[in-house]
């Protein structure tokens, strides 16, 4: 079968190309249904992520975080319109320490690698997870995000000493908000603090035990972990303050990206025996672990239904860049696309 692919050729450029796919193979075929732009996606879309990686990466298909309609199963275990959450991460090898989404050879959707931007995708029987009915696609469609915070949480269980009275989250963001909300609800007798900077995104932190302004933090506020996800530049101050205010001993779980290297104040790291944790992307084990908590917890998603920033409904390239448009002037939330092209 042809299938179309709809790629990113230069800043604010897609075009189509066309692709001959057999369905007389192993892959379930997808039709996308719902996807979500992320902030990588709106770095090469601008053309801010750098003229190399631009120039080595496209053209590709553009987008990571997707829900989709199954079309064929050739083993018959899902039924045509079976709804799944599509995993972007593509190992090729399996190793018994690193996990799929560290392993150098690994591929990922809308990093060199063509994303969810096509009529149909086809993947490895791995690669996807079926939806409840009940949830809400809109929410779905950004699963994704929500793994990068359940795969940080995992991997700090694993790590992290027991005591966990009082966490730290910093980053008003998207992500931020994921990772707070699941820390309240996973740790319900501990406390929750959110730092952030812009008062109108704060403000949706209703779940939080306390809210602060990064310029206003108390001088006495401790806790015993945080989580760091701000990203960028933002990322120094972020975690040299979480240091300033972390009791000795604790864990950092560092979720922000920066494109550019961060100083932190490592003396300080030395002198409290501060743990470091670095977290990215996701696997499978995390997109199962994701669905089957939205699953029993459908507060979680009315929660995270505040995040639904504006849904635009795609049948032309046109509107794929009036979404790509529109998401650059959201100041909260998610936009998602309703592809029907």
């Amino acid at each position: 079968m042809i299938n179309q692919v709809y790629r990113l050729v230069s800043a604010r450029q897609f075009e189509i190309t066309y692709k001959d796919s057999s369905i007389h193979s192993d892959y379930i075929v997808v039709r996308p249904t719902h996807l979500s732009i992320c902030a990588a996606d709106q770095r090469y879309y601008t053309g801010t992520r750098g003229e190399e990686a631009m120039a080595t990466k496209l053209p590709m298909a553009l987008i990571h975080e997707g829900i989709g309609d199954i079309v064929y199963d050739p083993a018959g275990e899902y039924k045509p319109g079976t709804r799944v959450v599509m995993i972007p991460n593509t190992p090729v090898e399996q190793d018994e320490i690193i996990a799929e989404n560290y392993l150098r050879s690994s591929k990922f959707r809308s990093s060199g690698f063509d994303g969810f931007m096509q009529d149909y995708i086809f993947l490895e029987r791995d690669r996807l997870i079926a939806l409840p009915e009940h949830i809400n696609v809109h929410v779905a469609a950004f699963t994704e995000l929500i793994t990068i915070a359940m795969h940080s949480l995992a991997r700090f269980e694993a790590k992290a000493h027991s005591r966990r009275q009082t966490f730290g989250v910093w980053g008003d963001g998207n992500l931020g908000y994921i990772t707070a909300l699941l820390l309240k609800k996973k740790y319900k007798e501990s406390k929750v603090v959110v730092a952030g900077k812009t008062p109108f995104k704060l403000n949706n932190f209703s779940f939080a035990d306390e809210v602060y302004n990064i310029n206003q933090l108390p001088a006495d506020l401790k806790f015993d972990h945080a989580f760091e996800c701000v990203g960028s530049i933002g990322s120094q101050y972020a975690i040299n303050q979480i240091i300033d205010h972390i009791i000795p001993e604790g864990t950092i779980s560092i979720l922000g990206v920066s494109e550019y290297p961060v100083e932190i104040n490592t003396r300080m790291i030395l002198e409290k025996g501060i743990t470091l944790i670095g977290s990215s992307r996701s696997g499978y084990h995390d997109f199962k672990n994701t669905v089957d908590f939205l699953a029993c917890n459908q507060e979680v998603v009315d929660y995270l239904e505040t995040l639904i920033g504006s849904v635009h409904e795609v049948k032309s390239i046109q509107d794929i860049i009036d979404a790509f448009e529109k998401d650059l002037t959201t100041s909260w939330g998610k936009t998602v696309m309703e592809w029907n092209i």
